[in-house]
């Protein structure tokens, strides 16, 4: 199934006009590998350095601003979009441009969110326009376009989140993008459970490293850590515009997620000071099971 897509995108697809919709880390990566590929790829970005450097690097064969005279061009040329907007301006953008997309256009997005956005941007669309949702797994702690480079899919996951809108060529077509950037492992979920695994296998993640940064401060740590504290903060770099927004998105499932591990911490220590080494011994044998299960399903 992935070589006959891939083979498709090969023979036709090349043909089409691809517009990136905010050259960010995974905007910039997408267009990086479609021209790459050979794909004819353009670019809207609301900052001029940003299109100058995907310009530059020949990520994009051509590049617009919002609002500028080239702006409107791009976007009724385009066959195929991929929007690397934070969800508010996803919506934003749709509602104020949406109709310059001509019938036929498919489009993705990668945002991190999907509730509260898929359905409300399905219902703003123009006839013969089909919109379907994907995550790509593969953000960093860095961000923008010069940092898309060190963005690696080949390991990464790649989920879809496709309504009762999307057709079946629709979500075809977007795994078969996810096979042309690379992605090993393509899955696919509703919005709901989307935005519920997202809220414990990304979000809290994060807020457990942002939670021990601040918990601490001290400015000597980098004298005498070791690999637990660089591997359990890497992540506490984090852009606090677009995590903040991620964060308040999906509040709910992130409390929920933050009651579930803040009870198992609760428990640990709860042995750690009845001196129940018993208890402790079983809560790391169950945590070095469920790594090893994990382990055996990566890639």
């Amino acid at each position: 199934m992935m070589q006959d897509n891939t083979k498709n995108y090969e023979n036709g697809e090349k043909q089409k006009t691809w517009l990136i919709v905010g050259l960010g880390l995974l905007g910039g990566k997408y267009a990086q590998v479609l021209s790459g590929k050979g794909y004819r790829v353009t670019g809207i970005d609301c900052d001029a350095a940003t299109l100058r450097f995907a310009q530059e690097r020949a990520y994009i064969r051509a590049g617009a601003l919002p609002g500028s005279e080239d702006f409107t061009t791009l976007v009724q040329q385009a066959d195929y979009l991929v929007f690397g907007l934070y969800p508010t301006a996803f919506l934003d953008w749709i509602k104020q441009y949406g109709q310059l997309l001509h019938p036929g256009v498919l489009f993705t997005d990668v945002s991190g969110v999907k509730r509260g956005l898929v359905e409300p941007i399905q219902a703003m669309l123009p006839a013969g326009v089909e919109f379907i949702a994907s995550h790509p797994m593969a953000g960093r702690e860095t961000s923008g376009i010069t940092h898309s480079a060190e963005v690696a899919f080949a390991p990464a996951n790649f989920i879809i989140t496709p309504t009762e809108k999307n057709t079946p060529a629709a979500i075809a077509w977007c795994r078969a993008l996810a096979e042309t950037l690379g992605f090993c492992r393509i899955t696919t979920l509703s919005v709901a459970e989307h935005d519920r695994m997202i809220g414990y296998v990304s979000q809290l993640c994060h807020a457990i490293a942002v939670g021990l940064m601040c918990a601490s401060d001290n400015t000597d740590l980098a004298c005498y850590t070791g690999d637990s504290v660089r591997d359990l903060t890497r992540i506490a770099r984090i852009n606090d515009k677009m995590w903040a927004e991620l964060f308040l998105w999906n509040k709910d499932n992130l409390i929920g997620e933050i009651d579930m591990f803040e009870a198992a911490l609760t428990q640990l220590r709860t042995r750690l000071a009845e001196g129940d080494r018993a208890g402790l011994e079983e809560m790391f044998r169950l945590s070095t099971a469920r790594r090893a299960a994990f382990d055996q399903k990566e890639p």
